[in-house]
């Protein structure tokens, strides 16, 4: 006995409650557990032919629900034999996408419940399909992993989103019909809008507000409320992608402007540098693991013989100083720098030891950050504005840092360690001291005047 959705849904609440009433405990089981009847049309897997379902939602708006109804659908029809499960971190994984109030466990019915193996880091269902778990900050473990099924929650958290998404996607490749659910709330990532832009991704948005009935009622009067009509509300309720900073010094289209294939042929380099922001340099033994370590911005950046600016390659990291010193010596061999830039508001006798304990033989210049980074950073924004500079083959990293700049300040995420650094190498190579002295000089009047 299992009523249409279009009759249930048409129902009003006490109707839909004698219909329940009359059912018998086994048939109000099944009816329950049949999340085509009880979803929002945004909850539910788009029909048609499709690799990639992207839902966007606010929080709170119900896309753990509709990701792991998802996942248990396709389990249930023989589609998913072999799932990966995808989160910022394993406790992630686990607290949201397995065990959370509208995780796989809870919204399983007795008949079809997974058992999770936290010692293996694997689900398992009574028909033989099993999904494992991976997390973002180890992108390389899902090399050589094969899948049918892929569900990934809140992807624009994940600092390697690139590396993470392609090594899963190269591993989609089991099964008549491979596909991978994307539920997650936006930030503005190049990654995520390249996921966005795909021929072969589906999106569908939900609201905050949609999910209204199923959220506290204290939650909208003390929290929503006071986030309703800001621009961090319109990401964080209302689920819109805000790629461009009110007041941003860059914007999309002048990054989109600038990238350059990585196949293309680079002109020959009139001269190349390397640039560290060495902020608060302390390190660990990984690359970038941003895990309460500070990293050290590494750039390296090159004027061609067209007279235009090229950002040649990014290497920052998060490493003792002997390993990003290693990495500065790396980056200036492998394109022939003749000059390494460096800070030295954060001991600058001590960045120079470094860098000549590596091994390199190449000149160190420190600078002086005596200005606001925003003072710095417009100059060089406006060579961008002047399509001067070139990323080769594109930084996602360091482009969205560059978006986070605004005339009042930097609004992103953690430290602008990279862009910090490209802007000292463009300095350096695009403006000469005149140019950057004259720069400097109106960047200051215009903040008087604000």
């Amino acid at each position: 006995m299992k009523p249409s959705r279009a009759k249930l849904l048409s129902c009003d609440s006490a109707a839909t409650k004698r219909f329940l009433d009359s059912l018998s405990n086994e048939e109000a089981l099944l009816a329950l557990s049949a999340w085509d009847l009880w979803a929002r049309p945004e909850q539910l897997a788009p029909k048609g032919d499709w690799t990639i379902w992207l839902y966007l939602g606010g929080r709170g708006a119900g896309k753990t629900r509709a990701g792991a109804e998802w996942v248990r659908a396709r389990v249930n029809a023989g589609g998913a034999k072999r799932i990966a499960l995808v989160s910022a971190t394993l406790s992630e994984a686990r607290d949201v996408m397995i065990e959370g109030e509208s995780g796989l466990l809870a919204i399983s019915s007795p008949l079809d419940r997974p058992r999770y193996e936290k010692s293996n880091r694997r689900v398992l269902w009574p028909n033989g399909a099993v999904a494992h778990l991976f997390s973002d900050d180890e992108p390389d473990m899902l090399r050589g992993t094969q899948n049918d099924t892929a569900w990934c929650d809140e992807l624009a958290k994940w600092k390697h989103l690139d590396a993470t998404f392609d090594n899963l996607m190269l591993g989609l490749r089991l099964g008549t019909r491979p596909q991978v659910a994307v539920t997650t709330t936006p930030r503005t990532k190049r990654g995520l809008r390249a996921i966005m832009t795909r021929g072969d991704t589906v999106l569908t948005r939900g609201s905050t507000h949609d999910n209204r009935d199923n959220l506290a009622p204290a939650f909208f009067r003390d929290v929503i409320r006071r986030y309703e009509g800001t621009r961090f509300g319109r990401q964080e309720i209302h689920a819109e992608l805000l790629d461009d900073v009110p007041g941003g010094l860059w914007t999309r289209a002048m990054i989109d402007a600038a990238l350059l294939a990585k196949d293309s042929k680079l002109p020959e380099m009139v001269r190349v540098v390397v640039a560290v922001d060495p902020s608060g340099a302390r390190g660990g033994d990984g690359l970038d693991k941003m895990d309460g370590r500070s990293s050290i911005g590494i750039i390296a950046a090159g004027r061609g013989i067209d007279g235009l600016g090229y950002i040649l390659g990014d290497y920052t990291c998060a490493l003792s100083p002997a390993g990003w010193g290693r990495r500065v010596a790396e980056a200036a061999a492998e394109f022939g720098a003749s000059r390494i830039i460096a800070e030295e508001n954060f001991g600058g006798a001590m960045v120079e030891s470094v860098i000549c304990a590596a091994g390199t033989r190449v000149p160190v210049k420190l600078v002086r950050a005596s200005q606001r980074k925003v003072v710095r950073a417009e100059p060089v924004a406006a060579l961008y504005e002047q399509k001067r500079i070139r990323h080769w083959g594109g930084f996602p990293a360091l482009e969205d840092q560059l978006i986070g700049f605004t005339t009042t300040g930097y609004v992103g995420e953690a430290s602008p360690d990279r862009a910090d650094a490209a802007i000292w190498a463009l300095i350096e190579l695009m403006l000469s001291p005149m140019d950057a002295a004259g720069w400097l000089d109106y960047a200051r009047q215009r903040m008087k005047g604000r």
